[in-house]
This record gives structure tokens, sequence and C-alpha cells, in this order.
């Protein structure tokens, strides 16, 4: 599974940006998958994760109702709407998918990853 991340940008506070994870090489219909972000000098930290139906979601607390993950199977794509942007969102984000039926934050679970694409949220 090839997975590419895109969509992010250079936003003011209050803003909205709106991630896309195209799959390719392999549907990814029966992955779980998530968006992950890191700093320089941190860790990657979970941000959301979606089941392989899309029925099922988790968020860290810190986006809780300003992001919403989603996933169109028909078209090998999953999404990260992200509103009301603060500036320490800022960070690169990353798509992953893991062959783990249910949804995991754990990193070590998800066994593909994407490029990741910048996102800054200016003040």
């Amino acid at each position: 599974v090839q997975l590419q991340a895109s969509g992010g940008g250079l936003v003011q506070a209050g803003d909205s940006l709106r991630l896309s994870c195209a799959a390719s090489g392999r549907t990814v219909s029966r992955y779980s998958m998530g968006w992950f972000r890191q700093d320089p000098g941190k860790e990657r930290e979970f941000v959301a994760a979606i089941s392989s139906g899309g029925g099922t979601t988790s968020y860290v607390d810190s986006v809780k109702g300003r992001f919403t993950i989603s996933r169109d199977n028909a078209k090998n794509t999953m999404y990260l709407q992200m509103n009301s942007l603060k500036p320490e969102d800022t960070a690169v984000y990353y798509c992953a998918a893991s062959s783990v039926v249910r949804i995991t934050a754990a990193r070590s679970m998800y066994g593909y990853w994407g490029q990741g694409t910048q996102v800054t949220v200016s003040s």
C-alpha cells in the first residue's frame, strides 16, 4: 500500500483545511486508517483514526469538535477536515493504514505511512 497525503498549507488561526490521503497499490477498504502529526524535535502523535467501514472514529482530545476524519472507500481516499485551526496545530501531518481491525492510536500498529504534508497555522 502506498499512501500520498496532500492538502497542507499556510493558514491563519481560525481557518480551515482539508487533508486528503490517497491510497494506491491495494484497496484500503479493509484497513483502519489514521492521521498523526509531528513537530520538529517531538514524537509523532496520534490525531484521529477511522475504522475500515468508516463507522467508528477516534480523536485526540485536543482536536475533538474541530477535526473530522472520514473516508471514501470507493475512491480509496481518507480525509481530515480541520476547522478552527490553532497555532498549536502546526505540524507535519502523516496518514497511515493499519491491518488491525480495531482502530488504534498506537503508532506501532500502523504498517503503512504516507510522506507527510505540512500544516502551518499563524496567529
